[in-house]
C-alpha cells in the first residue's frame, strides 16, 4: 500500500508538471479534435447558456468514478432539461486497463452514440474483473478480446462486433482517447472523478464521489438563477 501511494504521488507530480509545462510559451499544442470532447448524457448538446453544465471526468475502471456516477445521474435526472451532464474520459496511467476501456467507448460512439452510456455503466458494473491484479498475467490482446466479448457485445449486439473491432483498432479511436486525456491535463485534472460546473472546477469536491444531496446544494442556487 505504501509503495502504491508513492507511485500515485509520483504520477500526480508528473501530471501537474506536464500541465504546468503546457502553459509555457512555445509548448506543444493539444490537438484540436473534430468535435468537442466529451459525451452529453441524453445525447443532445445544450445551447450555450441555456442550462447549467456539469462536466465529469471519469475513468471507467476507477472505483470512485463508478460510485460517483449514480448520484450525479440521479441529480441530473431530477433537474431534467435545466442541467446538462458531459462526461469526459480520463484514463488514469496507474490503472492498467484504463486506456483500453476508454478507447472501447470511443469506438462504440462511432457506431452509435446511444451505446456510450450503457457501455460506461457496464464497465462500472464489472470493473473489478479489469483491475490491475486480475489481469496481471494476461496479454493485452487477451484483455481486448475479453472486453469485446463480455462488456461490449451485450451492449452493441453481435452484429456490430466487426465494426467495433475495426473502430477499436483504428488510429482514430486511439487519437480520440489520447486527446481526451491531454484535454483533461490541460484543464488541471489530476484524478477521477473530477468535476466542473459551468466551466469552474470543484476543486475541493473532486477526487471522490459526491452524494445526491451535495449535488442539490450546488445546483439548486444555479438552477434558480437560470
Amino acid at each position: 500500500m505504501e509503495a502504491r501511494h508513492r507511485v500515485m504521488s509520483l504520477l500526480l507530480v508528473l501530471v501537474i508538471g506536464c500541465c504546468a509545462w503546457g502553459c509555457r510559451p512555445g509548448a506543444a499544442q493539444v490537438p484540436v479534435p473534430a468535435r468537442t470532447d466529451g459525451f452529453v448524457y441524453g445525447g443532445k448538446a445544450p445551447a450555450l447558456g441555456e442550462t447549467v453544465v456539469v462536466e465529469a471526468y471519469f475513468d471507467p475502471v476507477c472505483p470512485d468514478s463508478r460510485d460517483a456516477w449514480p448520484e450525479l445521474k440521479k441529480a441530473v435526472e431530477h433537474y431534467a432539461s435545466r442541467v446538462t451532464v458531459v462526461v469526459h474520459l480520463f484514463p488514469l496511467p496507474y490503472h492498467s486497463n484504463a486506456f483500453i476501456s476508454c478507447r472501447s467507448i470511443h469506438a462504440v460512439n462511432k457506431i452509435n452514440p446511444s451505446f456510450v452510456y450503457p457501455l460506461l455503466e457496464r464497465f462500472f458494473e464489472y470493473q473489478e474483473g479489469y483491475y490491475n491484479q486480475p489481469t496481471y498475467g494476461k496479454t493485452r490482446a487477451t484483455v481486448d478480446a475479453e472486453v469485446a466479448k463480455n462488456l461490449v457485445a451485450p451492449v452493441i449486439g453481435e452484429a456490430n462486433l466487426a465494426a467495433y473491432k475495426a473502430g477499436f483498432n483504428d488510429s482514430k479511436s486511439d487519437q480520440a482517447t489520447r486527446i481526451s486525456f491531454k484535454y483533461g491535463c490541460a484543464r488541471g485534472v489530476t484524478g477521477t472523478p473530477y468535476f466542473f460546473v459551468n466551466g469552474i472546477p470543484l476543486i475541493s469536491d473532486s477526487g471522490s464521489p459526491l452524494e445526491y444531496n451535495k449535488w442539490k446544494s450546488i445546483l439548486d442556487p444555479l438552477v434558480g438563477k437560470m
